[in-house]
């Protein structure tokens, strides 16, 4: 996942910063009595990056800023006790502020009137409390397997449109102002006029702030030693001074309860059997999850060890920490990607780093809390509005495009679709899309979701050939398949796919990462079949459509 989001697309190998050892280090409790030096230091350095996000996440959200804080804590002493997944970090992520705002929004929140505000915050609480349960039940009943069915562009046209709906709500608190619409495009022709009205002093530290945010890491390739500082961390010790010498007001800066208790709110449950209700719940346990899945597997990726996560081990993990969060008062989490490939940069080992960091965030509570009082808000939307540009920068969009136009229209329609209407519905019309441009290549409508293949086994190995076609929405029956023969059956497996009139990107994708699980069961997976298919692109990964079928 890309950047704060949580999560489609893998950091890049070439960047982990430490080469893999042979060893495979001891997990479980032997792993924390072998690990924890590595693993604490790793935490620590974690949760300094975390601090801001948390507050920013959960202020954005419409939550008190704390109750993120919260949220990493119970990610990190909670999910690896039933979670494998390593290396993975657990806590709020800018990926669901859009679901958690809608949240809020939906049952009165405006950002004006303590009273509604509150109650609708409550509301909120109650419908993330069944979300959670609802993503217990998907890791006890191996919904981890969901994950595999989304397609990949209108995944990233969703992250993407999360970054804008961030970032164009941000701009306005940067500048000091609280905008009145509720909607993402009132919001963001509400921008000029927030400019217009904006608070000097809180614009200066807004836009200083960044300017490093920006700057920061061009610097850090020149000085080095920058690189020991996370850039997070950089800015507040800029930002901070200058809110102390402007003077800003209480109500400028974040804002934390006399006592960790006085943050613990119960939920409101009056809600959760109406329409709206159900449609949230299943919005927050379905996105958050996929959100969480897809970074989960990111991370696997570029674990030095090249572990493989249990994703319904990790659901199960992620649900029932988001059910105590909701109980307390706290936001929903996910496996959040940039933290964990910091995580994994400095040199964690296990998964008990993830519950250092949350050690760490819960002693800064305890006992700098008048020193993170002093935060200027400007400066964490601005971490904010950074985050935002990452998930939808232009680099997404070439990127989208070389790997094949249609893969383009999908990410620009799931972008246009959420911003016109919501996350659900945007991330149905990017998939129904994506069924219409399959079906004009050619895909016939009985392989839409089961796909036609017959299976030749001779001992050792099995030849399995798909006819008609192999595309995202028949590849969870199809990779089944694959795995009960080879992985299961323990055999070699030619996949033949020479008589399919087309492959589409997600299942090409998909079919490298299978390769790297037979190997790694010291199997094989081929793929045959292609030469008489045209590549809709140059990308390792481009959909391939029969020559026969080519206009």
């Amino acid at each position: 996942m890309s950047h704060e989001a949580s999560t489609a697309t893998a950091p890049s190998p070439a960047h982990v910063t430490h080469v893999a050892p042979v060893a495979v280090p001891a997990s479980g409790l032997a792993g924390l009595r072998k690990n924890w030096k590595q693993d604490a230091i790793a935490g620590m350095l974690v949760s300094l990056i975390a601090l801001p996000l948390c507050l920013a996440i959960a202020k954005a959200s419409g939550f008190p800023p704390i109750t993120g804080i919260f949220t990493a804590i119970i990610g990190g002493l909670v999910t690896p006790f039933f979670s494998n997944s390593e290396l993975t970090i657990k806590g709020p992520a800018a990926g669901m502020i859009a679901i958690v705002m809608g949240t809020v929004a939906e049952f009165g929140w405006t950002g004006r009137d303590a009273a509604s505000d509150f109650h609708a915050y409550k509301v909120a609480l109650g419908i993330f409390v069944v979300a959670g349960v609802l993503q217990i039940l998907f890791g006890l009943f191996r919904g981890g397997i969901l994950g595999e069915f989304f397609p990949s562009a209108a995944v990233h046209g969703l992250l993407a449109s999360i970054g804008i709906i961030i970032a164009s709500g941000q701009i306005h608190f940067l500048l000091g102002v609280t905008p009145t619409a509720k909607k993402v495009l009132p919001r963001i022709m509400e921008i000029p006029n927030s400019f217009m009205h904006m608070n000097p002093q809180v614009a200066i530290i807004g836009f200083i702030s960044l300017a490093l945010m920006f700057g920061l890491p061009l610097i850090k390739k020149r000085v080095q030693w920058l690189n020991m500082i996370p850039s997070q961390m950089i800015v507040l010790l800029v930002a901070i001074p200058m809110a102390m010498f402007f003077g800003l007001s209480e109500s400028l800066r974040v804002d934390l309860p006399e006592k960790l208790s006085d943050a613990i709110n119960m939920p409101d449950y009056s809600m959760v059997p109406t329409l709206l209700g159900v449609k949230w719940i299943f919005m927050v346990a379905v996105v958050g999850s996929l959100e969480s899945m897809l970074s989960a597997r990111a991370i696997d990726l570029v674990d030095p060890w090249k572990r493989k996560s249990d994703l319904n081990r990790d659901m199960l993990g992620v649900g029932v920490a988001n059910t105590l969060c909701a109980l307390i008062g706290a936001l929903p989490m996910i496996s959040e990607i940039v933290r964990s490939k910091a995580n994994i940069d400095n040199g964690a080992r296990s998964r008990y780093a993830n519950m250092f960091h949350g050690l760490c965030l819960l002693a800064f509570v305890a006992m700098a809390g008048s020193l993170i009082e002093q935060i200027p808000l400007s400066c964490l939307a601005a971490m904010l509005i950074f985050t935002g540009y990452r998930l939808a920068s232009p680099a997404e969009f070439l990127h989208t495009y070389q790997v094949g136009r249609e893969q383009l229209i999908i990410f620009v329609t799931t972008i246009v679709a959420v911003l016109a209407t919501d996350l659900l519905i945007g991330m149905g019309v990017g998939v129904a899309v994506k069924f219409l441009i399959h079906i004009w290549n050619g895909a016939p409508l009985r392989s839409l979701f089961k796909p036609q293949v017959s299976v030749t086994e001779r001992e050792g190995n099995a030849t399995i050939l798909v006819r008609d076609a192999a595309i995202f929405s028949n590849w969870i029956p199809l990779k089944r398949r694959i795995e009960k023969i080879g992985l299961t059956g323990q055999k070699n497996v030619i996949l033949d796919l020479s008589e399919t009139k087309l492959v589409d990107h997600t299942v090409m994708s998909k079919l490298i990462e299978l390769e790297k699980d037979f190997e790694a069961c010291n199997l094989k997976l081929e793929v045959r079949g292609l030469d008489d298919h045209r590549k809709l692109s140059q990308h390792e990964c481009a959909a391939r459509k029969k020559l026969a079928l080519m206009v």
